[in-house]
């Protein structure tokens, strides 16, 4: 084990890492983004229930968070007009570590007005395939370049959520209810959380798949999921489905839409989030409660939500699609690793 003062990546990696991040600005500039900056600390945070931010105290002791990513930030700057923007940041989420996760990470973040999710699932292609192309450009000696991923030439595959289901799983699952989703995971023999409740849809749907689907996931190729359960939508729009899939039965209730919002898998891993962002406020203000509801249960401490955010939106946040991706992740998949603790310098336990 090497000392814990030295980085967990190698010097050679990291240099490659800094190549690739210029590499990645002068691809946003060329395709008409301008760089921003937002604040990584502020007094309002976004609440998904699914994380949970650091909290700080300023003298008189109100609370600041570490923000989980730049979205209210870039928002704020679309509804004052911005167009086409990104930026390349720190983000930070309590409660993540692993191979794929630490508490810190790199995120970058881009948003384009007068696009949908559809539109950014080809620029995302385009991305990816530049960088991945850009790696090979650049590997230095004492990389190992035969486990550097080299991309086919044929348009990355896009399967819907449900269709993926149906190819990995056999068989689709937006219109099975709590008790049916429970049902499959024990005919798969999933061992299912003790917390896992079972009237919890979003839960059992998450671990199906977790355990059938996305470890299918871009084996040959990186691979599109999209139009996922409406419940699942965070800031994504909802599409309303008017008719019901062949092999399904009608779909009525919670499950008769879903979110205008895509992720990309690289051999299991999940690389991008991408929405068609709400653009209504007061269905914005309607999750927003939501997810403070769901947050309280999950026992992370109360926030006051984005309310400079709300404004935002409510003054006129125009028609646009935003991706949120992994920096780490990516890299640590274009360079064939298997831990992000190999393409960053100093991990949480070295932190």
């Amino acid at each position: 084990m090497s000392p814990r003062f030295l980085p967990t990546a190698s010097l050679e990696t990291l240099k490659l890492r800094s190549r690739l991040v210029a590499s990645l600005r002068e691809f946003f500039q060329a395709n008409g983004y301008w760089e921003c900056e937002t604040p990584i600390l502020s007094r309002e945070v976004i609440v998904d229930a699914n994380l949970d931010p650091f909290v700080t105290r300023d003298v008189t002791g109100k609370p600041y968070y570490l923000q989980t990513s730049p979205e209210a930030g870039m928002k704020r700057l679309l509804s004052a007009g911005a167009d086409a923007i990104f930026q390349i940041t720190r983000a930070m989420r309590r409660g993540e570590s692993g191979s794929f996760h630490n508490p810190e990470f790199t995120m970058v973040e881009w948003y384009q007005v007068g696009d949908d999710h559809h539109d950014q699932m080809d620029f995302v292609e385009q991305l990816v395939r530049t960088f991945y192309s850009e790696v090979r450009k650049q590997s230095l000696r004492g990389l190992n370049a035969q486990k550097s991923r080299e991309l086919c030439s044929e348009p990355f595959e896009r399967l819907s959520y449900d269709e993926a289901f149906e190819r990995f799983a056999g068989t689709r699952v937006l219109h099975l209810s709590s008790p049916e989703l429970c049902k499959l995971a024990s005919e798969r023999e999933i061992n299912s959380p003790a917390s896992l409740q079972r009237e919890d849809r979003d839960g059992w749907l998450n671990l199906l798949l977790a355990e059938l689907v996305e470890p299918h996931l871009g084996r040959k190729s990186p691979q599109f999921v999209f139009d996922y359960p409406a419940s699942q939508a965070a800031l994504a729009r909802v599409r309303k489905l008017s008719l019901a899939g062949e092999k399904s039965k009608p779909i009525t209730g919670e499950a008769a839409g879903v979110a205008e919002r895509f992720e990309l898998y690289d051999r299991g891993v999940e690389l991008c989030n991408g929405y068609h962002e709400l653009t209504d406020a007061d269905e914005f203000l309607q999750r927003s409660l939501a997810e403070q509801e769901k947050s309280a249960l999950e026992g992370h401490e109360a926030s006051p939500g984005a309310p400079l955010l709300e404004e935002a939106i409510r003054e006129g946040l125009p028609n646009c699609a935003g991706v949120a991706l992994g920096l780490d992740r990516l890299i640590m998949m274009a360079l064939g690793k298997t831990e992000i603790r190999d393409v960053i310098a100093f991990p949480g336990d070295r932190a």
